[in-house]
């Protein structure tokens, strides 16, 4: 590693450095560091934990993982003693880096983590950008917003300690983006002209409509559904009342016994992405208990997770593809399931209504009614003209607001912005674009929740970072 970092470092011509930092590498940013890539002549240096994942062209330098926190830790200060503990790790591989020559023209990285804190120290006068993605409340966003599982005041304390790298990353006095208009609402006034909204996109090439499934039947592991058959479909990371997969569960035994010629997907696991987990077993057990009786299971299929392009496939074929979510990050499903022009039908928070408008891009039904979702599913599977309009209207509005190569392009001009520097010779958007060779990989599913800290391989609620204050940009939305 270390004669790659040096030959990296006396390279000539690179049109810029690039340091990413993500404890799961490549985290969010594999298709900028494929933009990065195609574009050619960038020296690109990605720092993470050890992994087995690796892109052709860019030298990834592993950090020591911290260890655990110990258990004389107070208990809602844990959270920030590993993030502590990953700081000093990276400032560690970040000085390292720097002894082999290598200097970056920016670094990248979530803030979540905490690992991005020291490096200013190491690379003093880099600038840094770093990927906010939620600011913990205890109202107006997930906390207490299901009656069902309240939280208890005692444990509010313990919410607002979950800001603590947030705020420290704020006090860098750096550069933020943040992914949609929503997550941007929750960091306090103070912090958002800090922030830039760079709207997350998708491959539109490979999420697109495909009619032809249709006309034909579509099998994908124990699931069959010929053409005279309706498709419902939910994906989550994991199945957990934080996605409604409660409500969804409790609405399924009428749509079941008023459509005969229904099928649904659940695609998810069973472990814990966001909230606490039940008192015994998992929530597919749990809800299965509770209203298992109208459930047929030769109709309804849990499917785990599956391979990316039968995501897509499921997604193409559905004929109500059902998005709930309380008050928090939106997942990367919904966005495909819009691309692909999918009738969506989305709870009524913030979260999603930003995504799905009434009657416009989906259809919205209040979140935490089983039976209004129930006669909203019903009533979209009765009228095809309906479900039709909506998938053509979801497809328009992921090609305007949700285009990958738009979103890449908006990264690049943020990069451009905050550098002062050119990303020279970059290809036409329009004629590469990075994610076709993407891997396949299990169905999407959301960033982080309140109560579990970051979720492995996408990310947690983050941290901000903030734009310098004198140098404060106003905030821009960036469609």
């Amino acid at each position: 590693m270390a004669g790659r970092l040096k030959r990296g470092a006396e390279r000539l011509g690179a049109a810029m450095r690039f340091l990413f930092v993500h404890q799961n590498f490549p985290g969010q940013y594999l298709h900028l560091v494929r933009h990065l890539l195609a574009d050619g002549g960038h020296d690109i240096v990605f720092m993470t934990e050890p992994n087995q994942n690796e892109i052709p062209g860019v030298r990834k330098v592993t950090y020591a993982r911290p260890p655990a926190t110990h258990q004389a830790v107070f208990p809602s200060a844990r959270e920030f003693d590993v993030a502590m503990r990953r700081a000093e790790s990276a400032y560690h591989g970040a000085k390292q880096i720097k002894a082999l020559g290598f200097e970056p023209d920016i670094i990248l990285g979530h803030h979540g983590w905490g690992e991005l804190l020291n490096l200013p120290d190491i690379y003093p006068g880099v600038p840094i950008l770093g990927y906010f993605e939620f600011y913990y409340r205890i109202d107006g966003t997930d906390v207490n917003f299901d009656p069902e599982f309240p939280m208890p005041p005692e444990r509010f304390g313990a919410v607002r300690a979950k800001n603590g790298v947030n705020h420290l990353a704020i006090g860098l006095e750096q550069f933020g983006q943040t992914p949609t208009e929503w997550q941007w609402s929750t960091y306090p006034a103070w912090a958002r002209s800090r922030l830039s909204i760079i709207r997350e996109g998708v491959d539109l090439q490979r999420c697109a409509p495909n009619p032809a499934l249709r006309k034909q039947t579509l099998s994908v592991g124990p699931l069959s559904v010929t053409p005279k058959q309706k498709l419902i479909t939910f994906v989550a990371r994991n199945l957990e009342p934080y996605r409604g997969f409660h409500v969804l569960m409790r609405a399924l035994p009428t749509i079941l016994a008023a459509r005969k010629d229904v099928v649904v997907s659940i695609v998810g696991g069973d472990d814990i992405s966001y909230g606490a987990p039940p008192a015994q077993g998992n929530w597919r057990s749990v809800m299965m208990q509770e209203v298992g009786a109208g459930i047929d299971l030769s109709r309804v299929h849990f499917m785990g997770k599956v391979a990316y392009e039968d995501h897509l496939r499921l997604l193409q074929r559905t004929d109500a593809h059902i998005y709930l979510s309380y008050p928090f990050v939106a997942s990367w499903s919904l966005r495909e399931a819009l691309a692909v022009g999918a009738p969506v039908i989305g709870g009524d928070t913030a979260t999603v209504t930003e995504f799905v408008k009434q009657g416009e891009t989906g259809l919205v039904t209040p979140t935490l009614n089983p039976s209004a979702l129930a006669q909203t599913v019903l009533g979209l599977l009765e009228d095809r003209k309906l479900a039709q309009k909506l998938g053509a209207r979801a497809r328009h509005f992921a090609e305007a607001t949700l285009d990958l190569n738009q979103y890449l392009t908006f990264y690049g001009q943020e990069i451009e912005r905050i550098t002062g520097k050119s990303l020279a010779d970059k290809p036409n958007p329009r004629s590469a674009s990075p994610s076709r060779a993407a891997p396949s990989r299990a169905a999407p599913s959301p960033a982080a929740p309140v109560s579990k800290g970051p979720a492995k391989g996408r990310s947690k609620p983050a941290a901000p970072s903030a734009v310098p204050g004198p140098r404060a940009s106003p905030r821009r939305a960036m469609p």
